[in-house]
């Protein structure tokens, strides 16, 4: 067995038991690209091993998407298949788990009139709106993991061969996602366990501020009281335990979403739905944002922007140190599963009810009341840096350091 084989084996291993951790009996739903098969073989393969009843893979083609985008009529854009919505909430019910394997092409749209695609999304999120509520509020266990595709790979790599940059992207992501370790899972262990320590240890501070300096940024951003902090691993409704991302280097929570102030400058590209946003900054007044730039992506920002009331309002604030794995390798990797966590970044639109005491109880109203952000997106973007200063202030007034020039400022025990 080569090399890259083992460290499949390795990684769907990781991706069944420590991503969505797999329950005997359960169903295991895996959404997944074409390139992805020899992968999601073996996912099934180690699924069924330990216990799993059915393994359902849906397929996606970036070519049959982009096809759509060019020659359908406008009006397709307004449908979407209900049956399929209809088919995911029905597993939410049954308790299957999710994993989707996420490798966009980030240029795969770029020809396409941002209209047609801001109608298609959102045409989408409403049908899944359900679906995916449940998976934010952890009804059930869900992980999302990438694999190399030759467009996304070349996009990072645009000077070798396809080949060459799919070796080179494999290589990174075994690396990041400690498949190259001896034992993944237990490597996965030990990084939950570090996690949980700083998750304690904001959780026990309740900060009511937070307050971010930076090269084109100044915001301050309030917390929703009886916030809580997360990271690393999540517990299901159920009582399963799952990482919702693979990789995963942030810890994250709540912001109030009438209380950000000030402006915020991205420091890493956004690839949203196949088309690129950079070099943008966002000027933000009681929770809203109320002016935006962008160097590019314009439209394609004004769009996502006004999807909806909540989509120009923060869902989730995350921290990321700048010496992480991810930003450690000096690379872009225009996909937010790896690029977030490569930075401290923020989230417009739909907050996870998760992140403040008792609200996957909580009705739509009593969320409303307490500052909990509604949309139908969630959208992370990064502005984490060298340069960034975090500091929080305690309920007294007390200014702490939290982050000094991009990494952590406070000791943990």
């Amino acid at each position: 067995m080569s090399n890259r084989e083992q460290n499949l084996e390795k990684y769907a291993a990781l991706a069944v038991q420590v991503g969505v951790n797999v329950q005997k009996g359960q169903t295991l739903f895996v959404n997944a690209p074409l390139e992805a098969a020899p992968l999601v073989r073996q996912i099934a393969k180690k699924a069924y091993e330990v216990g799993a009843k059915h393994v359902y893979v849906e397929w996606n083609d970036e070519d049959l998407t982009y096809i759509k985008f060019k020659y359908a009529p406008d009006e397709a854009f307004l449908e979407y298949p209900m049956w399929r919505a209809k088919g995911m909430e029905q597993l939410v019910e049954e308790g299957a788990a999710f994993l989707s394997i996420y490798s966009p092409n980030p240029d795969l749209l770029k020809d396409v009139d941002p209209t047609r695609i801001a109608i298609a999304n959102k045409t989408a999120s409403k049908a899944l709106n359900n679906y995916r509520s449940a998976l934010m509020a952890d009804q059930n266990c869900w992980s999302l993991i990438s694999v190399p595709t030759p467009a996304w790979a070349k996009k990072i790599f645009p000077d070798l061969s396809e080949e060459e940059a799919i070796d080179k992207l494999w290589e990174a992501i075994f690396r990041i996602t400690r498949v190259d370790q001896d034992n993944p899972i237990q490597a996965w262990q030990q990084h939950n366990d570090q996690l949980a320590k700083i998750v304690d240890y904001l959780n026990e501070k309740q900060y009511k501020q937070l307050i971010y300096e930076a090269p084109g940024t100044n915001l301050t951003i309030e917390l929703v009281e009886n916030h809580v902090w997360h990271g690393g691993a999540a517990v299901s409704q159920k009582g399963v335990r799952f990482n919702p991302n693979i990789p995963t280097e942030e810890v994250f929570t709540m912001p109030h979403k009438d209380g950000v102030n000030g402006k915020v400058r991205n420091t890493k590209p956004l690839n949203y739905n196949g088309n690129l946003i950079d070099g943008f900054t966002l000027t933000f007044k009681d929770g809203k944002v109320v002016d935006f730039t962008a160097e590019k992506g314009y439209e394609t920002l004004k769009h996502l922007l006004d999807t909806d009331e909540g989509a120009r309002r923060l869902g989730e604030v995350a921290l990321v140190p700048h010496q992480s794995p991810i930003s450690m390798s000096n690379l872009i990797f225009y996909n937010t599963l790896f690029d977030e966590n490569a930075a401290c970044h923020l989230a417009l639109g739909k907050a996870y009810p998760t992140n403040i005491q008792n609200g996957t109880t909580m009705s739509k109203e009593e969320l409303d009341k307490h500052g909990v952000n509604d949309s139908l997106i969630h959208e992370d973007f990064m502005i984490g840096s060298a340069e960034l200063n975090i500091d929080g202030v305690t309920k007294d007034g007390k200014r702490e350091p939290i982050f000094r020039n991009g990494n952590w400022a406070f000791e943990w025990k």
